[in-house]
């Protein structure tokens, strides 16, 4: 159990770890290039950890000349050995979803198994990748799922959820594929770290409104990335710093690709006061810096076209919410159900314990905000690493603290959180 006392402010200057997403896509990619890759500001988490661990047991040679750079040994496009045993992914989701595009264009016979959490949530790539030509075996739609390799055919595939590991998968798979473009089609756009690297590499990808079309690959050169730090791990900070009266925090190096910081434009509306400043290009990335004052803030709807920019911080938005003036709702969340938890139903029973007026929606949730710091008490994580960080967030901006149950959870994504949390507090 991890107890998270009052704070008055937050204050100072921190980095956050780097992008998870495209840790993982660095390495998944660096795994099939030709030659040494190297990653620079890699974010070692259990979940980029297992991209690491995935590409080792598919023959990659993984090395970490210095901390936090990461250099990759490539076996080539379609090099890909079939290890012994069955490859261990983890909790993180991207990596069994992007891998099993990859693995769809190799030669063997894979199988991708997953923890207890990621093993209760859909796969949805085997549907395309079938329809590509490779042999897809799953557990009534779940991990683990076990792929045999073939020469895939492009094919055109409409999104049935707004979901960028979908979208990535059939990108991937389009890459080893024969004979003219793949075309991917989202009807709300979803975050786009693929398609950016991809471009990065010199790789032949087009948008045209609504369709994605990737051609395949002859080589993946070696390349060098460098990270930005992870919107989503500032998001916690940016939230704390500006509910707690007082607050000056400025996070450095982050990403703030648009497709990831719908949350800067509901707190935009809602009166948050954050100055993006210092901007710049990484990898085709936009990096900036963030400066986070404290501000009263009015309630918001976020409607279910919003939901994409900013579904890992909606639980973050739920405790915004709580403190604006007036009801805010959230709508078309449905993806939120199948996450690590099911985070409709987890964030309403864990802020409703801490004296949150919250209630849950099939889709959703609607939060009657009161400009004054919720109770405090207790929470468990669940497991869910997004849920121990809403919950050190409510405990800074509460009356009196809260204890975190099962809060080591935050090492999915962020290791180091609450001792960097604790740097910036002021009591």
């Amino acid at each position: 159990m991890t107890r998270v006392e009052p704070a008055a402010a937050l204050v100072g200057d921190i980095a956050v770890p780097a992008v998870k997403g495209i840790c993982q896509r660095g390495a998944l990619l660096a795994a099939i290039a030709d030659g040494e890759s190297e990653l620079r500001n890699f974010g070692h988490a259990a979940d980029t950890d297992s991209a690491l661990a995935a590409v080792a047991a598919l023959g990659a040679e993984v090395a970490e000349p210095e901390l936090g750079t990461v250099r990759i040994g490539g076996r080539g496009l379609r090099g890909l050995v079939p290890p012994a045993t069955p490859i261990d992914c983890g909790n993180a989701g991207t990596v069994l979803r992007l891998l099993s595009g990859i693995l769809a264009g190799q030669d063997g016979r894979f199988e991708l198994v997953g923890d207890e959490s990621l093993s209760s949530r859909p796969v949805r790539v085997d549907v395309p990748l079938r329809q590509m030509g490779a042999r897809v075996e799953t557990n009534e739609g779940r991990p683990p799922v076990t792929i045999e390799g073939a020469r895939l055919q492009p094919i055109r595939y409409e999104l049935p959820v707004a979901s960028a590991q979908l979208k990535s998968a059939v990108l991937l798979a389009g890459l080893l594929a024969e004979d003219g473009p793949t075309t991917v089609v989202e009807r709300t756009p979803s975050r786009d770290h693929t398609e950016r690297l991809l471009r990065s590499l010199g790789l032949q990808l087009t948008r045209a409104g609504m369709e994605i079309r990737v051609w395949p690959a002859e080589r993946i050169p070696p390349f060098s990335l460098d990270i930005p730090g992870d919107f989503s791990s500032a998001a916690p900070f940016v939230v704390a710093a500006t509910l707690l009266s007082g607050s000056n925090l400025r996070i450095h190096d982050v990403d703030v690709n648009p497709t990831r910081t719908g949350l800067l434009d509901v707190l935009g509306r809602m009166g948050g006061r954050i100055a993006v400043f210092n901007r710049r290009s990484s990898n085709g990335e936009p990096v900036a810096d963030l400066e986070v004052r404290s501000a009263p803030l009015l309630a918001t709807a976020i409607e279910a076209e919003e939901v994409p920019r900013l579904v890992d911080e909606l639980p973050l938005f739920a405790l915004l919410a709580s403190q604006a003036r007036g009801e805010s709702v959230v709508k078309g969340a449905q993806e939120l159900r199948v996450k690590e938890t099911d985070r409709i139903e987890t964030v309403t029973n864990s802020l409703r314990a801490l004296g949150v007026r919250i209630s849950a929606s099939d889709d959703g949730f609607r939060i009657r905000g009161v400009p004054t710091r919720p109770r405090g008490g207790a929470m468990a994580s669940s497991g869910d690493h997004r849920l121990a960080m809403l919950g050190a967030v409510a405990g800074a901006v509460s009356k009196e603290g809260v204890e975190i149950e099962d809060a080591e959870a935050v090492a999915v994504s962020f290791p180091g959180f609450f001792e960097l949390l604790e740097s910036v507090t002021q009591r």
